[in-house]
């Protein structure tokens, strides 16, 4: 089977408009009012100011001009040269605008001043800062419109389209976890577990820890054990009916039960196996049963109730 993803690809999708189409330019005192406050009566407006001398700036900058030009127009950026328009400064200054340090950015909507941050921040923080403001505005960046269509697909049984769509959204993406852990839930749906796996390997730390990855992550390593157990259920059973205390066996029958997709008797084995003797073999069965909520997810309903029921079998 064909797969159109590759982990190791990163960068911005083929097509990212480029500075030139009119959401980033330099500004000065003359065009201020024009440019930037009068523009944000209609688009959010993000003013850099800088300095030929500062070195952050020089960071900064093309962080700024990447992430405006990926937000498609809902954003623009208009640059400030501190020193080619002290009168400018001057006059923000005296309104509170604090520009004794560059690099500052200042975002304006409606004609105010909307937030402001000061230093070089990484990329992921100036996202979450424009995603800060388009929300303020009504609106959002395209990546998250592209979230949440393959999200959508995913939910419609899609699986193919989910896959396109979340891959295109870890190429213009590559820190956001929520876009690798959708590509190897689709790769997974699409019966390609060995790919998923080598996605989630691929991830560093950082993104492997998520919530997100780990619900998969546990997702493949159940769906992996569950096939094996599966076929021994009869045999579990049997086991249990003999020694009701056999606490290995009642393990892997909730093992072979969820696989079953029988969540609610999953749950109850393990509980089960709790209320028998909670500290077998270093609590496994606690640790079986949290191993189930993360890879079903926190909000499903049988984590849910799951939890509901093992904090009153705890805490009684």
């Amino acid at each position: 089977m064909d797969v159109i993803f590759d982990p190791n690809r990163q960068g911005a999708a083929p097509g990212t408009p480029p500075a030139a189409a009119g959401w980033i330019k330099d500004g000065d005192q003359k065009t201020f009012m024009q440019d930037v406050v009068e523009a944000s009566r209609e688009t959010p407006i993000l003013v850099d100011f800088w300095a030929t001398w500062c070195g952050p700036c020089k960071t900064l900058t093309p962080t700024l001009e990447k992430v405006v030009g990926a937000a498609g127009g809902r954003v623009k950026l208009v640059k400030i040269d501190i020193d080619k328009n002290r009168a400018l400064v001057q006059q923000l200054t005296q309104l509170g605008l604090p520009l004794q340090s560059v690099p500052t950015v200042a975002a304006f909507w409606q004609g105010q001043i909307a937030d402001i941050f000061q230093g070089a921040l990484p990329e992921s923080d100036v996202k979450k800062f424009i995603e800060g403001l388009l929300k303020v505005a009504g609106g959002q960046l395209p990546t998250a419109d592209l979230l949440a269509e393959a999200k959508q697909a995913a939910e419609e049984g899609d699986h193919q389209g989910a896959l396109e769509l979340f891959g295109a959204l870890a190429q213009q993406e590559p820190e956001n976890p929520e876009a690798f852990a959708g590509v190897a839930r689709s790769l997974a749906a699409l019966g390609e577990e060995e790919q998923a796996l080598q996605v989630i390997a691929s991830l560093p730390a950082k993104l492997a820890a998520h919530p997100e990855v780990a619900s998969v992550r546990s997702g493949l390593e159940l769906a992996a054990e569950g096939r094996a157990a599966r076929e021994k259920l009869a045999e579990f059973e049997q086991r249990l009916a003999a020694d009701p205390d056999d606490h290995a066996a009642r393990i892997d029958l909730a093992v072979a039960l969820n696989a079953n997709d029988d969540r609610t008797a999953a749950v109850d084995a393990l509980l089960e196996a709790i209320k028998r003797d909670r500290a077998w073999n270093d609590e496994a069965a606690r640790k079986q049963l949290l191993k189930f909520f993360e890879a079903w997810g926190f909000a499903d309903p049988a984590t849910l109730a799951g939890r509901r029921k093992l904090s009153s079998l705890l805490f009684r």
